[in-house]
This record gives C-alpha cells, structure tokens and sequence, in this order.
C-alpha cells in the first residue's frame, strides 16, 4: 500500500508540475483555437440564434452551477468568487485533456496555493466529482421513462459501483475515509441539485445547436438519447471526440436526425463549449497574471 501511495503521490507531483507552468497554459490556449477551428469545419453553416440562446444557460450551469456545487461540498474555507475563478480556469486545461482530468489537477494545484494540504485539496475535488457523478445519475434515472432498459440498468449498475466502492474504501481503509471531508445530508442534497441542473443545461445548449442547424427532434426522444450519451462520457476521451460525441451522434441519427445534422449539432455543441472558456476562464488567467485579483497566501509547509 506504501508503493501505491508513493506512485499517487508522484503522478500528482507530476501533474501539478505541467499545470503549474505558464508555458501549459499557452499550449492550451492555442490548442483551444486550434481545435475551435477544426470544429467549425464540421459545422454545415448554422443558424446562430438558436445556439446563442442554447449557450447562455449552459454557461450558467457550466461556470455558476458547478463552482458552487463545489465550493458548497468544499472545506478550503475559500470564498464562492475564488471558486468561480478556479472553476473558470481550470476548464481550458480539462477541455483539451482526456477524461477531463486537466481541470482536476489545475483545481487540486489552486487549492495547495492558498495552503491546502494535498490530500485535502484532492480529496475536496475527488468529493465534487462524485456528487457531479450522483446527481448525473440521478438525472438519468428521472430520465428513466425515456430510457431503454438496457441504459437503465447501466445506470443503475454505475450507481451501484460508486456506493460500493465508497463501502469498501470506509470499511477496509478507515484512516483514507477519515480525510475526506464528508458532507453534511443538507449540502451533499444541495450538491446533487445543482449538479441535475447544469445537466439540464446541457440539454438546452443540445436543443439549441439541433435547431441551429436546421433540424428538430421530440423532446421526449431526445431526453432518451442524451441520457444514454452522457452515461458514455464515463469512458476517457478528449473534448469533440469522445465517446459521449460518438454515443450523441448515433443517438441522434437512431431518432430521425440526418447524419449530417447530426454532426453538425454535435460538432456545434463541441465548438460552443470553448466560448465561455475561453471568455471566462481566458479572461481570469490574464486578470490573475496581471495582479487584478488579491490571492490568499499559502501556509509554510
């Protein structure tokens, strides 16, 4: 268990390493442009409109809802605005790195900054993962009626494996469980809802580009697809080509879309993604380099 835990301690070591250079951050700003433009290629000229409206509340959800789900389940004893900005930053970095996982270590190396131990700060994000992956399966099993069987069940079987895995991890190792900083009922509640709603967002911003490329789909029938789309985004993948995208184009195209528009919408919804993290997080990158914001001093080690 020594050896396990001095890897995890050098793969974090290694991680905060990359996203704590400025030169990371550059790459992933010019790699934002550049898979922006390569996204635009694949989108059959929409209609912008409808995608503006689907994009203001997905960025609500994406840069207001989950800053707060994570600062309410959060023990850093950070204000809501510095986990806004944390939040805003790290979604550059975790759009172009698989499974996300640039956004976690940039939100872990934020936290040890202000003092944060590591385990704590990565206990606090691993804690806001698992209450983003309770209320997303929450949100499929509301979606249930929708759903076929089969997706149901794998629904049901994810949930089945994160309580299980908790069970084993309180049981067999007390001394790990007892560092997480484990909610209270109320806030774990609150965590969850905010989580549904910013899969809600999702959902509009997926309305949004369909009718921006100049298709519609039942809403009844779209809940289904998008609720099996997003139990494939547990699989690793890089932003615009993962198995969620893949999973969301065949759903569509199963329910009457073209595959072109298909495509389009999914392309579309790839593409708009990168605006409010590029204008959010872009835009607290520079303002913090700059000095704009006063940043809480770490504790000596």
């Amino acid at each position: 268990m020594h050896i396990s835990d001095r890897r995890i301690a050098r793969i974090l070591r290694l991680g905060r390493t990359i996203v704590a250079s400025r030169a990371v951050r550059v790459a992933a700003l010019v790699a934002a442009a550049g898979l922006a433009l390569w996204n635009v290629d694949r989108v059959p000229h929409p209609t912008l409109l409808p995608a503006v409206i689907g994009l203001i509340p997905f960025a609500v959800g994406k840069y207001v809802l989950c800053p707060l789900r994570w600062h309410a389940v959060s023990t850093s004893g950070q204000t809501r605005r510095w986990h806004l900005r944390a939040y805003a930053e790290s979604e550059i970095l975790g759009l172009i790195s698989p499974w996300h996982a640039g956004a976690d270590l940039w939100r872990v190396h934020r936290l040890e900054t202000t003092g944060a131990r590591r385990s704590a700060a990565v206990a606090g994000v691993a804690l806001d993962r698992f209450v983003g992956a309770v209320g997303l399966i929450v949100a499929v099993a509301v979606c249930g009626v929708a759903l076929p069987w089969s997706v149901l069940v794998v629904a049901l079987g994810l949930a089945a494996v994160v309580l299980a895995v908790a069970l084993v991890v309180r049981r067999r190792r007390p001394d790990l469980a007892g560092r997480w900083p484990w909610p209270s009922p109320r806030v774990f509640a609150v965590g969850v809802v905010l989580s549904i709603g910013y899969q809600a967002t999702i959902l509009g911003l997926l309305i949004g580009a369909i009718h921006a490329v100049g298709d519609s789909v039942s809403a009844f029938q779209l809940v289904a697809v998008f609720g099996a789309s997003q139990i494939a985004g547990v699989l690793p993948g890089v932003h615009g080509a993962s198995p969620r995208e893949g999973a969301l184009v065949a759903g569509l195209a199963s329910i009457g879309v073209s595959w072109t528009d298909a495509f389009g919408a999914v392309a579309l919804t790839a593409l708009l993604y990168w605006v409010p993290a590029v204008l959010f997080g872009g835009s607290c990158f520079f303002l913090r380099w700059r000095g704009w914001f006063t940043e809480p001093a770490a504790s000596s080690p």
